[in-house]
């Protein structure tokens, strides 16, 4: 006979388990907010930054440009940069990203390329580290919602690589945030940069809303006010030399916006991990009190019957 006090004592450790991934759903939940005000507030500098680049565009022909960040050179050593979280609990993300820089690095491999990691995250720095892969520096212990600083460092470090002529080619491998079921990992070319995607205007943001007592993602374009320069603005320095200095900061913007990315990306990876994980507790709490209540009725039958067979008995 089913023992009914284990059953009991496992309902009640469901119940709890229960309590715990719906209590980590909010949370990750009310992080995602966070990630969507700090995309939001910090759009305005992008912009601006975006039109002052659209203006020097019609100054100057950034093909023709000797701008170091710009020259395109014979590709001998990528450094890839890999974007990870520093826990898990979120299904398949950080999964889905380390093989993706896994199979670059193959591929690279391949073609007779070398190549060095600059890894975020403890998730991809131990997995790496473990198999005694390249690593030129790692960042782990980073906020949950990314910060512009944060960004500037790792955005240093890429700099300091590509300006010695340690890599001639950066890519930038990270999850694209896409809905709260759905993520995407990708690869981007960071450095050189390329001209054309200096003045692209493209951009999304993201709005996490209640729908139906359920979390939903609203994805809407943002169009930048892009006009050229007055034709009589004077510049104190050389158009060349602005944009030699707004470089990197452009370079630091778009890493921000990969880190935000990633962070949201993983936030709603682990919101949909710990509501499968409650739907999980829910069908289970329903098997077991069914076989509690079988096991009880069966027990109840038994001792009835057990009472009968004395009174017959006697």
């Amino acid at each position: 006979m089913p023992n009914l006090k284990g059953i009991r004592d496992r309902i009640q450790s469901v119940k709890n388990t229960k309590k715990i991934t719906e209590a980590m759903r909010l949370v990750a939940a009310a992080k995602v907010r966070r990630a969507q005000e700090q995309v939001t507030s910090t759009r305005p500098f992008a912009n601006t930054l975006l039109q002052v680049l659209y203006g020097l565009k019609s100054r100057l022909r950034l093909e023709e440009a000797d701008l170091p960040l710009l020259k395109q050179r014979d590709v001998k050593s990528v450094g890839l940069l890999v974007i990870t979280g520093d826990r898990g609990l979120c299904g398949g993300y950080n999964a889905n990203i380390i093989r993706k820089a896994e199979q670059r690095a193959k591929e690279l491999e391949k073609q007779g390329i070398k190549y060095t990691f600059v890894l975020v995250g403890r998730k991809a720095t131990q997995y790496f580290q473990n198999r005694k892969a390249p690593i030129s520096k790692t960042y782990v212990g980073l906020e949950q919602i990314p910060s512009a600083s944060e960004a500037s460092q790792v955005a240093d470090e890429l700099l300091s690589l590509f300006l010695s002529g340690s890599v001639d080619k950066i890519e930038l491998i990270y999850t694209r945030f896409v809905s709260l079921i759905s993520s995407q990992p990708v690869i981007q070319t960071l450095l050189p940069l390329i001209p054309e995607a200096l003045t692209d205007a493209d951009d999304e943001t993201f709005n996490l809303i209640t729908r139906g007592g359920k979390f939903q993602v609203e994805r809407s374009k943002v169009e930048a006010d892009l006009k050229d320069l007055p034709k009589d603005m004077i510049f104190e320095q050389a158009p060349q030399d602005i944009l030699n200095a707004l470089l990197p900061l452009y370079l630091s913007n778009q890493l921000l916006r990969a880190l935000q990315e990633g962070a949201a990306s993983e936030l709603a990876a682990r919101m949909t991990a710990m509501n499968n994980a409650s739907e999980n507790a829910s069908e289970l709490m329903k098997d077991l009190t069914r076989s509690y209540n079988k096991a009880r009725q069966a027990a109840i039958t038994q001792e009835l019957a057990e009472v009968v067979a004395g009174a017959n008995a006697l």
